[in-house]
């Protein structure tokens, strides 16, 4: 089969659509509010190798990529021709697809005229997988919940009822866990069916010839982006708090003609606790950087990894060794992208982003009903700033890297017993700049029950802000607090009845001189309320006067003007 551009445009296109159909089932049919709210999850095509063609619309790289990978190690234990169709493959082996047993890898064939053409795959967090409560105390991974090898989820299209069985016996929720895994299954089934329609309308007898070329493509479009970098090696490293010490993230990026080797020799040795990042993850978020940085328009499929190689030692922070704790590994593996991008500063400052929150904040959360004894068991994301762009503020509570999404407060008030008491912009949070890094939140939670109740906060930057560039200054830390005081984080803390948490994540640092920044631009960060009037003077040399009532609730924009003068000498 020959393709000319236009086949190829209205193809590609039309697959896309048919994988964003499997996602938008995905979402409307799961159960956890990770799903349905949050998205964190990541849906994708494969040709009969195994090799990816393309993602839906959304997908955190923290999935698509490692996933990408799984596949691979799901065909190899059962090979196509061990196969029939209604058959249905799923692991949560972290070391095979996404790095934590939290999260199912479910893939499906796509059988026609009873030959595989294409295979689906998605990629979910679990609401619950047994063990500890998801948090970063663990020293080993059996002690995170329950492990499933690689195995069929259906077989002949009949439920794999033992396996149910024993993942609903192992789960503290069993409905919610059970029914993601039937909405992921139900998910590759729809797009299968779209595909196959796809193929019948445009007579296609396979989708291969059209796979190759997309891959070729898009392998061809990442080497002429890696072609146009300056040649040469650069080097970077980023602290996270850690677990009992402050771990170093150590990188180095070296640029050779259309090739790119990103390693992270140097970096801290694994864990003992469940902080550790398995190759795989490492490889997906440091892959998408460097694409997000040098082709953001290329497809994400096997093309654009291939001139793009990632090594790290094995018994390190980022390429653990078995049986390592694991479950809290996007506190490391998120930081990825911000290392690279330091780096890559060095060789196209114009090219990438400040330092952002980096790790998203995850936080489970277990209260009983009032009104019963029924417990929740809710997990929430809350998110920081990104880090400002060449010629862009940051963006303001934004999941990068992962694109996860927070949960509204409308739902984490119908979904458990708790209160938001209040959830607002972080002022004076985003790192000063010419461009101004992105805000974080302050978020106060309470209970309504009246037994003890228990948080597990997955938190980090409380000790290393997010890093500004050419001169931008860093963003505020990150801010975790038990009654208004500074409490542990990455374990499981059991709280009184009338106890109240403040989640404040950090913002994203600054890119460029903040001294010149336009007035104008500082302006309406105060009257936005994103800066204080003090910080528009002493972070940027803009003096505010302030015209309005301060016992107003409101106030108005023109309550707020720049002093010109003041202004002037404060800059001189």
């Amino acid at each position: 089969m020959t393709l000319n551009p236009i086949q190829l445009e209205v193809l590609w296109n039309r697959l896309l659509s048919v994988a964003n159909e499997q996602q938008t089932t995905l979402i409307r049919t799961a159960f956890s509010t990770i799903v349905r709210e949050s998205l964190d999850l990541a849906c994708a095509v494969f040709d009969t190798r195994g090799l990816m063609i393309g993602q839906s619309l959304t997908g955190t790289p923290g999935h698509i990529n490692p996933m990408a990978t799984g596949a691979i190690h799901l065909l190899n234990e059962y090979p196509p021709e061990t196969l029939v169709p209604g058959d249905v493959l799923v692991t949560n082996d972290p070391w095979m697809t996404a790095g934590q047993v939290n999260d199912f890898t479910v893939l499906t064939p796509v059988f026609r005229d009873e030959k595989i053409v294409a295979y689906f795959s998605n990629c979910c967090h679990s609401p619950d997988i047994g063990g500890r409560i998801l948090s970063a105390e663990a020293h080993e991974v059996f002690e995170e919940g329950l492990q499933v090898p690689i195995t069929k989820l259906f077989r002949s299209g009949q439920p794999n009822e033992e396996l149910f069985k024993i993942i609903r016996a192992n789960v503290r929720t069993p409905d919610e866990t059970i029914g993601d895994l039937y909405a992921q299954a139900t998910s590759n089934a729809v797009g299968a069916r779209s595909l196959l329609q796809m193929m019948d309308e445009f007579d296609l007898q396979t989708i291969d010839p059209l796979a190759e070329e997309i891959i070729t493509r898009s392998e061809n479009a990442m080497r002429e982006g890696i072609r146009s970098l300056p040649n040469g090696r650069y080097e970077h490293e980023t602290w996270s708090d850690g677990f009992e010490e402050p771990l170093c993230i150590k990188v180095a990026v070296t640029i050779e003609g259309d090739e790119l080797h990103i390693d992270f020799d140097g970096s801290s040795p694994q864990s003992a606790r469940g902080i550790n990042v398995v190759l795989n993850y490492t490889k997906g978020y440091a892959s998408f950087a460097m694409k997000a940085a040098i082709s953001p328009e290329v497809p994400h499929n096997e093309g654009a990894f291939r001139p793009v190689h990632i090594t790290a030692p094995e018994g390190c922070i980022l390429n653990c060794r078995r049986p390592a704790a694991v479950a809290s590994r996007h506190l490391v593996g998120h930081f990825l992208p911000s290392a690279i991008f330091g780096a890559l500063s060095q060789a196209i400052p114009n090219r990438v982003m400040a330092g952002s929150a980096d790790p998203i904040w995850m936080s489970i959360w277990r209260a009983q009903w009032p009104e019963s004894e029924k417990k929740s068991n809710l997990t929430l994301f809350s998110l920081g700033g990104t880090g400002a762009r060449p010629t862009k503020d940051g963006l303001n509570t934004t999941g990068f890297p992962s694109g996860v999404g927070g949960v509204p407060t409308e739902i984490v008030e119908t979904q458990a017993p708790l209160i938001q008491a209040h959830r607002e912009l972080r002022t004076d949070s985003g790192g000063p700049g010419k461009f101004r890094g992105g805000l974080g939140q302050n978020i106060s939670v309470a209970q309504r029950g009246t037994q003890l109740w228990s948080v597990s906060g997955m938190i980090d930057r409380t000790q290393f802000p997010a890093e500004g560039l050419m001169g931008g200054f860093s963003g505020a830390k990150g801010e975790f607090q038990l009654d208004g005081q500074p409490t542990e984080s990455k374990k499981i803390l059991w709280m009184k009845p009338d106890a109240v948490i403040d989640m404040n994540p950090p913002g994203g640092g600054g890119f460029g001189n903040p001294w010149e920044r336009d007035p104008e631009l500082v302006l309406d960060d105060v009257v936005n309320g994103y800066v204080s009037i003090e910080q528009a003077r002493s972070q940027y040399g803009v003096v505010i006067s302030f015209s309005g009532s301060k016992d107003d609730l409101v106030h108005l924009p023109s309550d707020y003007s720049i002093d010109e003068t003041a202004t002037k000498a404060a800059r001189n």
